[in-house]
């Protein structure tokens, strides 16, 4: 028998210059998504800055709210769903994470990709994810399917708006209760 647990899934927005001219065009309250395998976001990863001063460099990310990216940005508002998965499912998102880990400088952001989920066509790059469509792989490749499109057109909103997860907290990042000062 497999055991129930649960994935987080952080949706977020620093108010960056990025992230307000996506959010302007969006109109979706949120522009950053990273997966996480316990409810304190210790362990979260997506594709996103590699260094919290330099915008350019992007690509695949472990993320940490005490130094990383969000250090930078302490009035960053979130929201956080779970989502009930067996350790099975568990087991298969680590066995693709491990690959994203041991190749993670090969990694590069597809901001071309950005470019494409707003044209409604998945512009797919080998070795280059953005942060919602790295999202959507994980759970994809381990055979949890949310939604009838391709990771590649997967948006932070589209995981906001599905009924499969569970709402945890919304707000301040930095007053999210389970993150450990």
């Amino acid at each position: 028998m497999t055991s129930k647990t649960f994935i987080y899934i952080l949706l977020t927005d620093t108010g960056t210059l990025f992230t307000k001219s996506i959010k302007k065009y969006t109109k979706a309250p949120y522009n950053h998504a990273s997966i996480a395998f316990d409810a304190h976001l210790t362990e979260m990863y997506s594709f996103g800055r590699k260094n919290p001063n330099n915008p350019i460099n992007g690509g695949f990310v472990k993320e940490d709210i005490h130094t990383g990216t969000y250090s930078k940005y302490p009035e960053t508002t979130c929201v956080i769903y779970k989502l009930e998965v067996t350790s099975r499912d568990v087991e298969k998102m680590r066995r693709v994470l491990n690959v994203f880990i041991k190749n993670q400088k090969r990694f590069l952001y597809n901001l071309i990709g950005v470019l494409g989920v707003s044209l409604n066509e998945p512009v797919e790059f080998s070795n280059s994810y953005f942060c919602s469509q790295f999202v959507a792989e994980m759970l994809h490749r381990s055979g949890i399917k949310l939604w009838d499109k391709l990771p590649a057109l997967v948006t932070p909103d589209d995981f906001r708006k599905n009924p499969h997860l569970q709402l945890v907290y919304e707000g301040k990042l930095t007053d999210y209760p389970l993150i450990k000062k």
